[in-house]
């Protein structure tokens, strides 16, 4: 056999001396065969550093991979590495595999994912929805015992399990939290496109905060951004503004860098600051950031157990599960107004 070719079942088969269909029936123990031969075989398979091809044994005979997909938007978030890893360690003690795609929150791109794990026939699909997808080609699968959940964000198109963290009520949350420290100019730095669920959720909990407040919704101090250099230039114009903010409220944790990289290069120390989402080093920076934090490894949790009892026979109506999320008050959110 060539050194730089994976070994295959015949190449077992010529090591033992016995047909292909005599390894076939030891490795998928789903035939006769004396003890002498499984022990060869077996032998063999460990010398020669054989994998067995589990997607086409699992295609030929109708069953389900040992694997679970999950398509998540962005591959260097942190928030959906930590989901990751809590839907794998969920999953590990059954026995699945976690295989991973980014979709780039692009419709194409999430439906050409989810066809590939669906031709791989995985136990399990767990999709965080883009904008604009539409999942109802998901429908013949789910009917069919297929456990679909929908993670962060509800899917469209198809009535199935959706886990998601209480956004509206955690910006409302974080953006009280700035009004009871005096602040009434309040900017919103949200991420893109304005149709995203999650970015909807938590403007409407920041609109929430300011009407109990009888504060004035302000349409020049929402702005949006896609990644942490559009965050910093949409800090740069707010700060410009002839009124500026004296507060800054950031959608999410990328948006989050962007304002507190531009305050520092800027040395602006008296602008409060609240995130919606956790950062790593956030206890660090000076002041230190207040967050509204997500329990991400809570949501991959929950979004793996719903899906485990699906895959065990659950048959009852879909359901959303919301997770909470906390304000953890570190200092940024507890800057005073500027006195005039």
């Amino acid at each position: 056999m060539a050194a730089n070719r994976r070994p295959t079942l015949a190449d077992v088969a010529r090591e033992v001396g016995v047909s292909a269909k005599t390894v076939s029936r030891v490795l998928n123990e789903d035939g006769p065969a004396s003890a002498q031969t499984r022990e060869q075989v077996l032998a063999a398979v460990a010398r020669l550093g054989f994998q067995p091809n589990l997607m086409a044994r699992n295609i030929r005979v109708g069953g389900p991979d040992t694997t679970i997909g999950l398509v998540i938007p962005d591959l260097a978030n942190p928030f959906f590495g930590a989901v990751a890893r809590a839907i794998e360690d969920t999953v590990r003690d059954r026995g699945l595999t976690l295989l991973m795609g980014s979709s780039a929150d692009d419709p194409d791109r999430e439906r050409a994912l989810t066809d590939k794990f669906l031709a791989r026939r995985v136990s399990i699909l767990i999709v965080v929805p883009s904008v604009g997808a539409d999942h109802s080609h998901l429908r013949s699968h789910r009917s069919a015992g297929l456990p679909v959940v929908f993670l962060d964000r509800p899917g469209a198109g198809l009535a199935t399990d959706s886990i998601v963290s209480s956004n509206r009520a955690g910006a409302h949350d974080g953006v009280a939290h700035l009004i009871a420290h005096g602040h009434r100019r309040i900017s919103f730095v949200g991420d893109l496109p304005p149709k995203l669920y999650t970015r909807r959720e938590r403007l409407a909990g920041y609109r929430s905060a300011l009407q109990e407040a009888d504060i004035p919704y302000d349409r020049s101090l929402v702005t949006n951004a896609h990644d942490q250099r559009g965050a910093e230039a949409a800090t740069a114009q707010l700060l410009a503004l002839a009124d500026p903010p004296t507060a800054l409220f950031a959608g999410n944790n990328i948006m989050a860098l962007g304002i507190v990289a531009e305050l520092a290069r800027s040395k602006r120390k008296d602008v409060a600051v609240v995130a919606f989402d956790d950062v790593s080093l956030a206890e660090a920076l000076e002041p230190a950031l207040t967050v509204v934090a997500q329990d991400a490894e809570e949501l991959g949790r929950t979004a793996a157990t719903t899906a485990l009892a699906r895959l065990d026979g659950d048959r009852s109506r879909a359901r959303t599960v919301t997770v909470p999320t906390r304000l953890i008050v570190r200092g940024s959110g507890e800057q005073p107004v500027p006195k005039p």
